[in-house]
């Protein structure tokens, strides 16, 4: 048997190989745009998943022909566009994914047609800022400019120039810049017993990323406390840099090896001490565990790495397991929608989050699992706005049918998109990890990120 649901194989991905000059070539490329294109449409299993398969089949079904060879290859590019990598089709919908002998793998397809597209043609101003993370949160955070940053972001006025100017939506709520970064002038604070476990490293090393950096360092203080909690040894990365996760949905591969060559050496060095390396931001803990992999597939330091990178709560799963996780908790939580997002489901590493906060007493986790809609800056543009509105209208309803206390993702911009699509709610969208230290009712040391220092007690300053 050699479909998805007869083989006993799992599916397996395939390395991209972008080194290779004809993965640019646009000959090449329609031609497997074409094998591609004409299976999906004569299966049409992933039409509900997002727009790119509707478009794709609305283009066909409009033809003169009502095949793919009525298709105007130009018009390829409109489903191109409208897929945001979330991986779904591959992990959870197309049966004819590797090891099956028609080898479809359309995530990466459309990564090649981003990166052909970027190659040749460049990206707009819009689409080089949005995906510039690291620098725009170090310029942001600025003192005073954080202030007038966040206030034009909330200016109706600015909002609509921004719209018509750069084509971010004035509608999207955006997050607010922190006035103080996670990142700060970090001191040892070596008060902590080594407690080793059997299925996890018992010291853990925090990669900060950008987001948590600059715009919600209060996630990553919560993470701080729960390990203090459980008496972790936690130190933070020595220095970092953006994951690259934004350049590679812009198709900007050559930027993402530059800044792999910047994160993994400091990365290499903590796989090596034996850390465990935990990324409280499900799509840069990806980009470690599958995309650089999968990049850059002979490069042994990528691989030490991805096998050190742990989600969080896959890491508390496996501290559970192993006996050495506390579970004194003191606070119920009540009711909570919690929504599992795309880039960690992706990662086969089941329901870890919902596992842990089953342990908390007198609290009812009602678990959705399907996508929000949003996925990093598509949701943000102008023209993709409407679409990943409807995208998360189903998510919206089902997070909101339970009249839950609390809405939270392990995808911090998705719990905002999905805060935004309830609208008004006595629901309070909390992070996983703020719940959890929550529930831990826990004040322990260190309070913030200023008591931590880079493992290998550099004073090096760089994106600090």
């Amino acid at each position: 048997m050699t479909t998805r649901e007869g083989s006993l194989e799992a599916p397996k991905r395939h390395p991209i190989d972008w080194k290779n000059p004809d993965f640019y070539s646009e000959t090449s490329l329609n031609q497997e745009l074409e094998r591609v294109f004409d299976i999906c449409h004569g299966c049409r299993r992933c039409v509900n998943l997002c727009t790119a398969f509707p478009r794709l089949f609305d283009l066909i079904d409009e033809s003169t022909t009502g095949e793919l060879d009525g298709v105007n290859k130009n018009q390829f590019w409109e489903v191109v566009d409208r897929c945001y990598l979330c991986d779904m089709c591959f992990m959870t919908k197309c049966p004819y994914v590797p090891p099956h002998e028609w080898n479809i793998d359309f995530p990466h397809l459309m990564l090649r047609a981003k990166s052909v597209k970027y190659k040749h043609q460049g990206a707009g101003f819009r689409d080089k800022l949005l995906s510039s993370t690291d620098l725009m949160g170090k310029l942001a955070t600025i003192p005073v400019v954080v202030q007038t940053v966040n206030a034009v972001n909330k200016a109706p006025a600015a909002r609509k120039l921004m719209d018509s100017v750069l084509g971010i939506h004035a509608e999207r709520k955006l997050p607010e810049y922190a006035t103080r970064k996670f990142r700060s002038n970090a001191q040892s604070n070596p008060n902590f017993p080594v407690i080793d476990g059997t299925r996890t490293p018992g010291k853990v090393a925090i990669y900060a990323t950008c987001y948590i950096n600059y715009n919600e360092p209060g996630i990553g203080h919560d993470l701080l406390k729960i390990l203090a909690h459980n008496e972790i040894p936690t130190y933070l990365v020595e220095k970092e840099a953006c994951c690259g996760m934004p350049k590679l949905e812009l198709g900007d591969l050559d930027a993402v090896e530059k800044l792999k060559n910047k994160n993994i050496p400091p990365l290499l060095k903590l796989a090596r001490e034996g850390y465990a390396i935990l990324s409280a931001v499900p799509s840069c803990t990806l980009m470690y565990k599958q995309e650089l992999p999968l990049l850059f597939p002979e490069d042994e330091a990528v691989q030490a790495v991805a096998a050190a990178m742990f989600d969080p709560f896959e890491y508390l799963v496996l501290r559970n397991q192993d006996k050495l996780l506390k579970t004194d908790f003191k606070n119920p939580l009540g009711t909570v929608a919690y929504h599992i997002p795309c880039h960690q489901r992706v990662q086969n590493i089941g329901k870890k989050t919902r596992d842990i906060l089953q342990l908390i007493p007198e609290t009812t986790i009602n678990t959705v699992e399907r996508c929000s809609g949003h996925d990093g800056t598509w949701g943000v543009k102008s023209e993709h706005f409407a679409d990943s509105m409807k995208i998360g209208r189903p998510v919206f309803k089902q997070m909101a049918a339970s009249d839950p206390d609390y809405i939270s993702s392990d995808c911090a911009i998705a719990g905002r998109h999905i805060e935004q699509g309830i609208g008004k709610s006595k629901a309070q969208k909390l992070h996983p990890l703020t719940l959890l230290r929550m529930a831990y009712g826990s004040d322990s040391t260190p309070q913030s990120a200023d008591d931590l220092t880079p493992v290998t007690q550099s004073t090096s300053t760089e994106n600090t």
